[in-house]
């Protein structure tokens, strides 16, 4: 009862001061000329030029806050797993934030270099290997569900930055409509946190589970804001982060295969983006109308709101498929 009862105070606290910071927050950022820059190419969002950008504050702030609160009042332990999920969180929303920031100083839609942005992430992923390493973990790639332990050797240092870093990309290209990468983020970190919560095996899960139940709550704040018709964008600031987060706290736990089935969807949109590529490089032609695949509905005439909604569902669907992969079986 204990533990039901952090989770929903923790969750309850992230959305009360994200809803509160974000009514004053998105004036702000108004009044700043902090407005997004619609792509000519997504003709049936030009309505939405001009909508406030790096909205991820919305939540990143008020989950510190609240992770800060808990730490003050002795109600979570600041272990150096929870340090390193801090850590990632942080470090990624300032590179998005950076990112953010030289689109909106240029006036157009070009931040950082697809080189710099990578760089940048590979950089933080880095640092991260090397505080996951030297806080004990072995290089191993450990599937609990299946009772199967693979010593990686120094290719696990490789397929950890990769999973980090895709994580971090795949949630960034979601985000493309209003409302849906925050919403596939909240599912993903509520099942995250029930998983957490069951990794007994790990130091400090208790509180990296909290963690997880304040940026849900968090989230769902932003949303107020951020489900059609959107008041705000989360931009690179919240997407980047959001995703290498996840990406952290499954590393953390030993669910990276987990990860797979929780993050279905933002795999699945980062795949239709390749295969468009493939596709027009080696092909010339299309594979889907428009990529990522939320734009290909929307070019077959599906309504955005229907497409966000279905996304949902299938989300939810595949999270509570990894949380029976990653908890029960």
């Amino acid at each position: 009862m204990l533990i039901l009862a952090k989770a929903i105070i923790a969750l309850m606290i992230g959305f009360i001061l994200s809803v509160i910071f974000g009514f004053f927050f998105i004036p702000f950022l108004k009044k700043m000329n902090v407005r997004q820059k619609v792509s000519p190419f997504l003709a049936l969002h030009k309505k939405k030029d001009g909508t406030p950008t790096m909205g991820g504050l919305i939540f990143i702030v008020p989950t510190l806050l609240t992770v800060l609160i808990l730490l003050l009042f002795h109600k979570i332990e600041f272990t150096e797993n929870l340090f390193i999920v801090l850590f990632v969180f942080i470090s990624y929303a300032i590179l998005g934030f950076l990112d953010d920031f030289l689109i909106i100083k240029r006036g157009n839609n070009e931040g950082l270099s697809v080189l710099q942005k990578l760089f940048g992430q590979l950089f933080i992923a880095v640092i991260f290997f090397y505080i996951f390493i030297h806080n004990g973990n072995d290089p191993v790639l450990n599937i609990h569900t299946l009772g199967i332990k693979i010593n990686m050797g120094w290719f696990h240092g490789i397929f950890l930055l990769f999973v980090l870093v895709a994580s971090s990309n795949a949630v960034n290209l979601t985000d493309g409509l209003d409302g849906l990468a925050g919403g596939l983020s909240l599912i993903a970190f509520l099942a995250f946190g029930l998983i957490t919560w069951n990794s007994t095996w790990v130091t400090g899960t208790a509180d990296i589970a909290i963690f997880c139940f304040i940026l849900v709550g968090s989230l769902l704040g932003f949303l107020f804001y951020n489900t059609h018709p959107a008041k705000v964008f989360m931009g690179d600031t919240g997407s980047l982060s959001l995703g290498a987060t996840l990406a952290t706290v499954a590393i953390i736990t030993n669910h990276e295969v987990t990860l797979i089935i929780v993050a279905g969807v933002f795999i699945i949109e980062t795949l239709s983006s390749i295969i468009q590529w493939i596709a027009i490089k080696k092909f010339k032609r299309k594979a889907f109308l428009m990529a990522p695949l939320h734009h290909h509905f929307e070019k077959l005439g599906w309504s955005e709101t229907d497409i966000v909604k279905t996304f949902w569902v299938v989300g939810f669907i595949l999270s509570m498929g990894g949380i029976i992969f990653g908890v029960w079986l």
